[in-house]
Order: structure tokens, then C-alpha cells, then sequence
């Protein structure tokens, strides 16, 4: 089976997580992709680490295991856009693709002739995706933006963390760059909208997409409780402002997560637990009633699940329909049977390792395929290939623009 993408050409001139994450999963749909870098830094993330990938003999190399996460099935062209013959390749290369992306400051390459307005010119039909910490518009449109800021910017903190009058409270990130990702998320909906309004009129468009624009969109109930009741939400720490109980608990040797939707499932919990006339008690009847006596609750509950195992709860609760969980760590996550069937871990060959692990692409397609083809590149290994295979341009011209410093 093909990719859905196949066909596709992807000119990717990001760095750092949101740009390359869009990229990697139209790579891992099947398009191709042309990543483009700084013939001596390259994206800025080949530099952050540790950890770094190990080769074959248990040595350090050069490459972040950060960038190894976000630019699989990607080809590595290593040109520097700042000189007449650089940036003429990459304008060459506009006119044969159907897709530009990239996260430079506000005007950052109307310099070099690579904005919207420029490259429409030679390709009408380009789709072209800016990404910014604040867009192209506002009083922040230029200032620059990161995850970290964001999260912070965006209100995300403000509802993550204990609350403040309890021990360890305060206002905490995600431990994902989860603005980064989700924004890379919303750049692959945009871009696949606009390949597939681009089949109807012929036309490509521009798309502008921002990380704050991106984090205010996605605050979701939260956001839709403080517009429509005019109450700001709070940190809640582990238990959820709208369930109860829902939220952790510790058990005979650890945690588990407790999550009850419904009063049925109240109901299921309370049978098991041997605390029936919970069900009818006026405090616990309801989820509104749970929510406003939640603490008490708590205290019930918590008494029971003391007395038995992790593995037991998580076992017992969910074979009688009560959601309940153990709370992995990254590596049980993965050992774990159901992520193994779902084949969440994939293995890919490279130049310097042998052999790297990565974390595969969850969608599961029932007539294309995600195919995990090119391991992510090193820095400018796909210059010559691009450039003879796509430009038709002959190796002394590449060697010459190489010894001048303008390819790697």
C-alpha cells in the first residue's frame, strides 16, 4: 500500500518541535519531504542534549536524541539561503513542490525573495505555512515565541498544578512541549485542508498559524467555562473541577488513577468497594452532589483502596466496568502488552547506531499505510541526491557552490 501523501513534495525550512512535527507526519503519510538547513548548524535541535545517539561501539555521536523525535522520513539539504546561488535553489525547488513551511521571525525572508507574495509567483498552486510564537498580526507578531512562554502566556499554567494554599502549589508546564505539538498538529490540518481546497479551485493559499493562537484554541471546557459562566477556572492539582471522584489515589504499595463519568459507574465502584449506601447517601448521589462533597468522599474512598494492591485495583475495577489505571512510567508505558500490539515502538537502521528506536505514528489506516522510510537524516547527507535528482544540476556546479561554503 502507498502513502496517502505519496506524490507530494514538502519543502521544510523549521526547526526546533512544531515545524518539524508537522513535517514528520506528512513524511509518515507518505510525502516527500526536503528538509532545509544551515549548511553549519543545522536545526537547532541536532545541539540539544544529552542524551545523545550512541554508535554501534557505545560511543557518543553528534546527534540529539530531540531531533531524532520529530525528522524521520526526511531528506537533509544543507544550503545556505543567505547567498544569491543558496536561495535560488530553494526557489527552484518551490517550483516543483506543492507544499513550504517554515517558522521564521515575522518578515524574515521577504529579504531573500522566500515569502508568500514572492513564491506565489513561481507557484501558484504553493501551500504555505507560517509559524510563529504570536502570527503575523498584533502587537506581539514579533517578538519571539517558545513553548515554555506559551504554556505560561496561554492559561495552560494557570489551570496546571496544585493550588496555591496547599503544600507544592503553584503554576506548572506540562512535561511535554505540548504547545509545540499541537501546533505542529494544527499545521498538518491546515495543510491538508488547503492540498485538498487547492484540488478544487487550482489554487494554493496561506496559512498563518500561531503557538499563543494555537494554546488559546485548545484550552477547550475550560476556556468555554470561564466565557460562559464568567468564573475563572483554577489548579485543581489531580482531581477534575466538573468529576468526582476522579483523581488519584494510593493503594497498598503506590498510585492509580480513579476515573468515574457517570452515576452508574458510581454505583459499579460503590458495589465493589463494599460501601453500597454510598449510592443512596444525599452527599454522593449525583455528580454534582460528589463534586461539592468531594473531600469527604475522598476520605471513604481512600480508606478502601488501602487496602489492596495496585495491580489488583486496576484489574478488578475495569473488569466491572469502573475506569481505573496505574500510572506508568515512560518505560512501563511501553512494556506494556497493548502498546506492543498497537507496534508503538518501531525500530529504524542508521548510519552511525546501527539501529535507533523511535515512537511510531498512531494512526492505523485500512487501505494506505504509514511507512517509516528514511531513519531522520544527518545534517546535509541529501544535498547531492536533491539536487542532482530534482534540479538536474551537475556535480562541479555542486562542488563549487560546496567550496564556497554555500552547500555542506
Amino acid at each position: 500500500m502507498a502513502g496517502s501523501l505519496e506524490g507530494v513534495r514538502v519543502i521544510d525550512m523549521t526547526r526546533i518541535l512544531a515545524g518539524p512535527w508537522c513535517t514528520q507526519l506528512l513524511g509518515d503519510l507518505g510525502a516527500e519531504v526536503i528538509k532545509v538547513e544551515h549548511p553549519l548548524r543545522g536545526d537547532d535541535t541536532r545541539h540539544w542534549g544529552p542524551p545523545w545517539l550512541k554508535d554501534e561501539d557505545g560511543n557518543e555521536t553528534a546527534e540529539s536524541s530531540y531531533y531524532l523525535s520529530a525528522n524521520r522520513n526526511k531528506s537533509s539539504l544543507a544550503v545556505d539561503i543567505k547567498t544569491p546561488e543558496g536561495c535560488d535553489i530553494v526557489k527552484q525547488l518551490v517550483q516543483k513542490s506543492d507544499v513550504f513551511i517554515e517558522n521564521f521571525k515575522v518578515g524574515g525572508l521577504v529579504q531573500y525573495g522566500l515569502d508568500y507574495e514572492s513564491l506565489k509567483k513561481i507557484n501558484p498552486e504553493i501551500v504555505y505555512l507560517s509559524i510563529t510564537g504570536f502570527g503575523q498580526t498584533g502587537p506581539m507578531a514579533k517578538q519571539p515565541g517558545y513553548d515554555y512562554l506559551i504554556q505560561g502566556l496561554g492559561g495552560l499554567m494557570s489551570i496546571t498544578g496544585l493550588p496555591d494554599d496547599v503544600p507544592g502549589g503553584g503554576p506548572q508546564r506540562v512535561g511535554v512541549a505540548i504547545t509545540d505539538i499541537t501546533t505542529g498538529l494544527y499545521a498538518t490540518i491546515g495543510i491538508l485542508s488547503s492540498l485538498y481546497e487547492r484540488k478544487r479551485t487550482g489554487k494554493g493559499q496561506y496559512v498563518d498559524l500561531a503557538l499563543l493562537d494555537t494554546m488559546a484554541g485548545w484550552l477547550a471546557n475550560q476556556a468555554s467555562s470561564y466565557l460562559t459562566g464568567g468564573k475563572l477556572p483554577g489548579r485543581t492539582g489531580n482531581w477534575h473541577p466538573n468529576l468526582a471522584p476522579y483523581q488519584p489515589f494510593k493503594t497498598k504499595d503506590g498510585n492509580m488513577i480513579l476515573a468515574v463519568g457517570n452515576d452508574m459507574q458510581f454505583e459499579s465502584l460503590c458495589n465493589i468497594l463494599g460501601l453500597p449506601a454510598l449510592v443512596s447517601d444525599p452527599r454522593f448521589a449525583t455528580n454534582p452532589d460528589r463534586n461539592a462533597n468531594r473531600v469527604e468522599l475522598e476520605k471513604l474512598l481512600q480508606a478502601q483502596f488501602s487496602q489492596n494492591t495496585t495491580d489488583y485495583w486496576v484489574t478488578t475495577l475495569p473488569s466491572q466496568g469502573v475506569p481505573a489505571s496505574a500510572i506508568n512510567s515512560i518505560q512501563e508505558t511501553f512494556d506494556m502488552p497493548q502498546i506492543q500490539a498497537r507496534n508503538m515502538q518501531i525500530e529504524m537502521t542508521h548510519p552511525l547506531s546501527g539501529k535507533i528506536q523511535g515512537v511510531a505514528n498512531p494512526l492505523k489506516f485500512s487501505e494506505t499505510e504509514i511507512t517509516y522510510r528514511k531513519p531522520p537524516p544527518m545534517h546535509g547527507e541529501d544535498t547531492d541526491d536533491i539536487l542532482e535528482s530534482i534540479l538536474s544540476i551537475d556535480k562541479e556546479k555542486i562542488e563549487s557552490l560546496r567550496q564556497r561554503g554555500i552547500l555542506k
